[in-house]
């Protein structure tokens, strides 16, 4: 029992926060008015922090990445399967929901106007405005977002051009990471009464109807994200290690599932990821490599809810989410949010606000976006965990390489 405490803490204090704000918005809204400056204090304390979080993370990762040949090919092959499995588990998501959709009964919260609905932007404008910036100071506004973690990733390689001359900075990044690692730490203390202020907002506002708008999406989730774990990890495995793929991964999941159930914790459940694969038979020299950057880098159930958030989002505001523009959009930013969360403690909120401030989000949609993340968090957490492992087959499949059971000695 402690144990779970332990691990579910935080998660359990932010429903005690969310469900507090529930009853202050529907018994009691004249507190509301006193509340809802707590909330505002809460996200601008986060948007004010995103920036240099995202540059010293990603520039410190980028710049301490070393490779040789062999290493090179195993991560260009990772780097392929942990793409194409990502966009495919994004437009597994975005099928589901056209076939099952969850805004039915929803009023939209305001009257935004959809900033991808211009129609005298081009594709081309459009993929510069996300991309760059023609000033550097605009690069410091979270409004630009996707500019400045293409211009992190392009500080971390020329760190590393610079070799030795870029031991000190290099060093700079790596202890600033850390502190601000801590601060999302200290600043995500406050997310129960932060959220649970602005969900008191959101019930005045929007009233009972709001419970059923996010038991639908939630329902969507778990039954999706089961039926994605058990049939797309299936699949992954056949086409890994032909039939005896299924039963040979399944059989040695068990242990790292329910790791990651308990934990809530993908961090936690790498060690037993390795040994599940030393007895699956991925090599050594893939597993040691791919899990430990899977761990980081690749998040399927991550990658579900964020598709899921971002039509939440759409549905809130009465926008179209079946749009051609807007589901390319949703992919891609997917694809970032997988890697920016990633090695960040809390970082599934930073891959949240890289998607408001894409899509020029109001304040309304904020909170709901943040309170799906993390009551998926359990289901997420395990498809994010367990999926390391299959990404470790899939690499060894492509790189040509034998399977070779620990209970098998190699020829």
């Amino acid at each position: 029992m402690g144990k779970i405490l332990e691990n579910y803490g935080s998660l359990l204090l932010l429903l005690v926060g969310i469900t507090l704000g529930s009853i202050v918005g529907l018994w009691l809204p004249s507190w509301v008015d006193y509340l809802k400056p707590l909330g505002d204090i809460f996200l601008n304390l986060l948007f004010v922090s995103i920036i240099p979080l995202l540059f010293f993370a990603i520039t410190s990762s980028v710049a301490n990445i070393e490779g040789e040949n062999k290493l090179g090919k195993t991560i260009g092959i990772m780097g392929s399967v942990f793409l194409i499995t990502i966009v495919i588990a994004s437009a597994a998501t975005v099928i589901a929901l056209y076939l099952f959709p969850v805004n039915a009964g929803m009023a939209p919260a305001s009257a935004v106007a959809n900033p991808l609905e211009d129609s005298d932007a081009t594709w081309g404008d459009r993929m510069v405005s996300f991309l760059t910036v023609n000033e550097f100071n605009n690069l410091l506004s979270r409004q630009s977002i996707l500019a400045f973690v293409i211009f992190s990733f392009l500080v971390g390689i020329s760190a590393r051009r610079a070799g030795d001359k870029s031991k000190a900075f290099i060093a700079f990044t790596n202890a600033a990471n850390e502190v601000m690692k801590q601060l999302l730490l200290l600043l995500m203390k406050a997310a129960p009464i932060g959220l649970g202020a602005y969900f008191a907002y959101q019930v005045k506002t929007l009233g009972p109807q709001l419970f059923g708008f996010y038991a639908k999406p939630m329902a969507l989730y778990y039954t999706f994200g089961i039926f994605f774990f058990l049939a797309f990890f299936t699949l992954y495995a056949f086409i890994a290690y032909g039939k005896k793929g299924p039963a040979v991964f399944w059989k040695n999941n068990i242990v790292p599932s329910l790791t990651a159930l308990t934990t809530c914790s993908s961090l936690a459940t790498m060690p037993a990821n390795l040994v599940a694969a030393k007895k699956i038979g991925i090599p050594p020299a893939i597993a040691n490599v791919v899990i430990p950057l899977g761990n980081t880098l690749y998040k399927n159930g991550s990658a579900i809810s964020s598709i899921l958030k971002i039509y939440v989002a759409f549905s809130l505001l009465g926008w179209n989410f079946f749009e051609a523009t807007t589901i390319v959009t949703a992919i891609g930013i997917t694809v970032l949010v997988t890697i920016v969360a990633g090695g960040i403690p809390n970082g599934g909120y930073i891959g949240e606000m890289l998607m408001i401030s894409v899509y020029s989000l109001p304040v309304d949609a904020i909170p709901a976006v943040m309170i799906i993340g993390t009551l998926v968090d359990p289901l997420a957490t395990m498809l994010n965990a367990t999926g390391d492992t299959i990404a470790a087959m899939l690499v060894t499949r492509f790189s040509k390489e034998p399977f070779v059971p620990q209970e098998e000695e190699p020829a």
